[in-house]
């Protein structure tokens, strides 16, 4: 049998979502972005709750002194950040209730107690994260740059 290969196929190393500059405040820039769920495409998303769009806010920091409010821009990172994200968000915090409750099943009868204390280990694991706020958004940053300057190297 042969081995399914695929040469075409490489995993993007970069973010990117298209959006346009909503506010500027020095070097602060406020970037609106449309999200929208994987099924907001679908045919059939008027007769189904699951799909939705929603308008986010993204700050990024330029010295780009030519950007203009309403200007169309693209914002990337590295899909790394994406990955550091969900670990550090969703990822460890699952982790930690699961560890605590399995630690906790033996040692306490009343699964309500045990629950809760599980559930309040994730403020000091929050209270931690946020002393790291500095540090986390060095490596959680976002880059701009104008929707027109990729359309320059393309030639017709």
């Amino acid at each position: 049998m042969p081995e399914l290969q695929c040469r075409h196929y490489k995993m993007s190393q970069i973010i990117e979502h298209s959006g346009f500059v909503h506010q500027i405040n020095g070097k602060h820039i406020k970037v609106q972005i449309l999200q929208e769920s994987a099924c907001s495409g679908c045919h059939a998303k008027g007769a189904c709750t699951a799909a939705d769009m929603a308008d986010k806010f993204i700050d990024v920091e330029s010295d780009d002194a030519g950007l203009k409010i309403g200007q169309n821009v693209i914002i990337y990172g590295q899909s790394s950040m994406g990955l550091l994200a969900v670990l550090l968000s969703f990822v460890i915090p699952f982790l930690l209730i699961l560890f605590t409750l399995f630690i906790l099943k033996d040692k306490i009868d009343n699964e309500a107690i045990s629950g809760s204390i599980a559930l309040g280990t994730l403020l000091p694991y929050f209270l931690i994260l946020s002393f790291f706020n500095k540090k986390l958004k060095s490596k959680l940053k976002f880059y701009i740059k104008r929707k027109e300057s990729f359309n320059d190297d393309v030639s017709v």
